[in-house]
C-alpha cells in the first residue's frame, strides 16, 4: 500500500514551505536523474552477474 493522495499533498505543501517554489523543480530534476543512475547501476550489475562464467563451486550440489 503507498501513499496516499492526502500524503502526498502535505509532503508537497511541506516540500514548498521549506524550499520555496523556485528549488523545487531543480530537486525534483536532481532526484529523477539520481533515480535513473541507480536503475542503471543495479542493470550494470545484474547483467555482470548474468555474465559471470559459473566455476565448479558453483555446481557443487
Amino acid at each position: 500500500m503507498g501513499p496516499g493522495i492526502g500524503s502526498i499533498i502535505l509532503i508537497v505543501i511541506v516540500a514548498l514551505l521549506v524550499f520555496g517554489p523556485k528549488k523545487l523543480p531543480q530537486l525534483g530534476r536532481a532526484a529523477g536523474d539520481t533515480l535513473k543512475e541507480f536503475k542503471n547501476a543495479t542493470k550494470g550489475l545484474a547483467d555482470e552477474e548474468d555474465d559471470k562464467p559459473k566455476t565448479d563451486k558453483d555446481n557443487v550440489k
